[in-house]
């Protein structure tokens, strides 16, 4: 059809499509803003909605002391085994001098260092209550280590489990706000989608056609780019049903509206031919003609065939000639290319011949 616009007329277009595009992108940042901030709607969920407050709070109270006394002991621990430590290197620089001594001692053979002997005995058996009390002390402090370690362990198994449970209750619970989230999109973008569809049938070649193209692509793209990504998948029935639905809308549609279009062509075909070419614009007649077929029944015809005048498949009339210079041109021309004569003007009348 573009090939029997005026040059002016084509970029008045180009540029209202262009409206139409800009206004749908608009359209769509609403949209999408809109769409992502339907999930504000519902509450956020918390896992500690989904427990027994009393039990999950002794538990915690239970695990955070059970945690303190462990990182006390532990703190213990460490010193007492820095103690122990320090008894032992006491305890073995006492008994490297002692044996200094004695090694000292035989040699010598000297029996007046025999107090000597029993002195430095008695000091070496001292240490060895102070080695063992800080072993037991180092002991002690283990097993208090290994009992909080221990009983936070216990109380976090049991919270785990409770908490576990309250997962499964919130994983329900947020696959119903999910639902509903999706119901409110569905809400939201089905009746632009009803909208769509009543102005791309009724509207479309309005005066405002570049809005209504824009809010038609809007639609599609809320329903289909916006909506289809929060389906709920249920196993992808839900994605399937509403494929074969929309699939069975659009089909139905297609096929009435392909009916319509041929009973309409069939009851063109047995009008007049004037009346059929009060029926076809100019502007669809020459876009039918550049595509070489007939503007009344659409079946290709050949036109550079200079004996075809009439369309051999519906009767209409293709061809005529010139009132005023009798070229042939074409049926929907509103003027004569040869001589610019009207199409409606007749022939010019015959001027009598003068008398002798």
């Amino acid at each position: 059809m573009s090939k029997s616009l005026r040059l002016s007329e084509k970029w008045f277009r180009r540029g209202l499509w262009l409206v139409a595009l800009v206004f749908a992108g608009f359209l769509i940042g609403l949209g999408g803003t809109i769409v992502g901030d339907l999930p504000k709607v519902e509450t956020p969920l918390r896992v500690d909605d989904f427990l027994d407050k009393p039990a999950a709070d002794k538990l915690r109270a239970q695990v955070k002391e059970a945690r303190q006394a462990e990182q006390d002991a532990q703190t213990a621990l460490e010193q007492a085994q820095l103690q122990r430590s320090k008894a032992r290197s006491e305890m073995q620089a006492e008994r490297e001098t002692f044996n200094n001594w004695l090694a000292t001692r035989s040699a010598t053979q000297r029996a007046d260092q025999d107090p000597e002997v029993l002195a430095r005995t008695r000091a070496l058996d001292a240490l060895k209550p102070v080695e063992r009390k800080a072993q037991q002390v180092v002991e002690q402090q283990q097993q208090a280590a290994l009992d909080a370690r221990q009983g936070a362990a216990a109380a976090q198994q049991r919270l785990s489990k409770l908490e576990a449970d309250g997962y499964v209750k919130m994983q329900a619970e947020l696959r119903k706000v999910e639902l509903r989230v999706f119901l409110y999109r569905l809400a939201l973008t089905l009746p632009l989608l009803a909208i769509a569809g009543w102005l791309f049938v009724k509207k479309r070649k309005g005066t405002y056609w570049p809005f209504v193209w824009g809010f038609i692509f809007f639609a599609l793209f809320a329903f289909f780019v916006e909506l289809v990504p929060y389906l709920p998948s249920y196993g992808g029935y839900v994605r399937y049903v509403v494929g074969i639905g929309v699939t069975a809308v659009v089909g139905r549609y297609a096929i009435l509206a392909l009916n319509r279009y041929l009973e309409r062509q069939k009851l063109a075909e047995t009008l007049p031919d004037q009346e059929r070419r009060k029926e076809l614009s100019y502007d669809v007649a020459l876009a039918r003609l550049a595509k070489s077929v007939c503007p009344g029944c659409e079946r290709p015809v050949d036109l550079k065939n200079e004996k075809i005048d009439f369309c051999p498949h519906c009767g209409i009339g293709l061809f005529d000639h010139c009132g005023v210079c009798s070229t042939r041109k074409s049926a929907f021309a509103k003027f004569c290319h040869a001589c610019g004569t009207g199409a409606n003007v007749g022939p010019r009348p015959t001027q009598a011949a003068p008398s002798a």
